[in-house]
């Protein structure tokens, strides 16, 4: 018993590990190339150095940070074409896991799992612009991909997937905080509840090669947020994690 709590704390200290310094470093905390102190990010997360190195080195795994020949992590900077291939992979992937899903079939309750999120995600965009509940279309937004990816009962599928998220601005949330400064912010988020739609529809006929085209169109709305980022000097200043891309 004393084991199992014991390993129990130490998978919980991992795991903020590494959401801490993802957090840190997608921030804007670190400048691109800074050496990471494992002393100060285990002070600033008030954890030991175990599982912050521990998570340094599954981020240099990820490709999130990179390893110094002489000893330890800096933060990484990312080439916008990097990006821009990680998007396009995510929507390979997630369309091959929509494909698979419609091709095996899915089960009442996930049929009815994805049903509960397109009414939520609806009942959110039915409100002014100004109004939207950004935190909670985040999070519902988060779930209906998670979804997706469980949808085809791929373990292979899924860890490449949660892989490739772990990158900046490769998941599907990574990039809605630019859409909020783009004028046509809520037309994209209709355009987005749209292709979800289609996608759960096209996995419910058994369609599977629509299921996939729809998915990995779907993806392609982030690649085109990146660009405009990107290319705008305002959005650039505001959000502080662009500094990690360049040209």
């Amino acid at each position: 018993m004393l084991g199992s709590e014991s390993q129990k704390r130490a998978l919980s200290q991992s795991e903020r590990a590494l959401s801490g310094i993802r957090e840190l470093l997608f921030s804007g905390v670190f400048e691109p190339g800074a050496r990471l102190s494992e002393p100060a990010i285990a002070d600033r997360l008030q954890l030991s150095r175990t599982p912050v190195r521990a998570a340094l080195a599954r981020l240099e795994q990820e490709g999130a940070v990179d390893s110094i020949p002489s000893g330890g992590f800096s933060v990484r900077k990312f080439a916008t074409d990097d990006i821009l291939d990680a998007i396009e992979l995510r929507g390979v992937l997630e369309g091959t896991a929509a494909r698979l899903a419609a091709e095996r079939g899915i089960s009442p309750a996930k049929a009815m799992s994805f049903k509960t999120l397109l009414s939520e995600i609806d009942a959110l965009l039915q409100v002014p612009e100004s109004d939207i509940d950004h935190a909670s279309y985040t999070a519902s937004n988060a779930a209906f991909h998670g979804l997706l990816k469980e949808s085809c009962d791929s373990s292979v599928i899924a860890r490449e997937i949660d892989r490739l998220t772990g990158l900046p601005f490769a998941s599907p949330n990574a990039l809605l905080m630019v859409q909020r400064d783009l004028p046509e912010f809520h037309g994209s988020l209709v355009l987005a509840q749209s292709q979800h739609r289609a996608i759960v529809n096209a996995i419910e006929l058994r369609e599977g090669s629509r299921a996939e085209a729809l998915a990995r169109e779907h993806a392609r709305l982030a690649r085109r947020n990146l660009e405009v980022a990107m290319n705008d000097d305002r959005i650039k200043a505001r959000y502080p994690a662009l500094i990690l891309v360049t040209a």
